[in-house]
């Protein structure tokens, strides 16, 4: 079950750096110019979006701080959810996106962390 999570964490944490964070620091003029400008975002606030969503990959991938990174970025993902609702994009492949992606970071976590399935844990409802 850890090692489940770990592999889970591992892929949210790759899917973060390579799809969303180093585009913002590797590419920023395209990425400005095709995802921020249409989503009403000024593109002065790519380099600062791209900062804080590292911050909070690099505090979940600590352990010690883990439950911070995945609070944080939860509160990132469901910016992303409301800006994407806000433009109306396409509701199961751009608005919910989000939620899929605070699903897989949050099951990778619950996997990895005994204290925090402790806090949340998968019960049986008497038949």
């Amino acid at each position: 079950m850890v090692w489940t999570g770990r592999v889970l964490s591992g892929l949210f944490v790759l899917f973060m750096l390579g799809a969303s964070i180093a585009p913002k620091f590797l590419m920023a003029d395209m990425v400005a110019e095709q995802n921020m400008t249409p989503l009403g975002w000024p593109a002065k606030y790519l380099l600062l979006i791209g900062v804080i969503e590292l911050a909070c990959v690099i505090l979940y991938v600590v352990p010690r701080t883990s439950l911070l990174g995945a609070i944080l970025m939860t509160g990132l993902l469901g910016g992303a959810i409301a800006t994407n609702l806000r433009v109306e994009n396409p509701l199961f492949s751009h608005t919910l996106f989000g939620i899929y992606l605070g699903l897989f970071m949050w099951g990778g976590l619950w996997l990895r962390d005994a204290s925090l399935r402790a806090v949340f844990p998968i019960r049986r409802t008497p038949a």
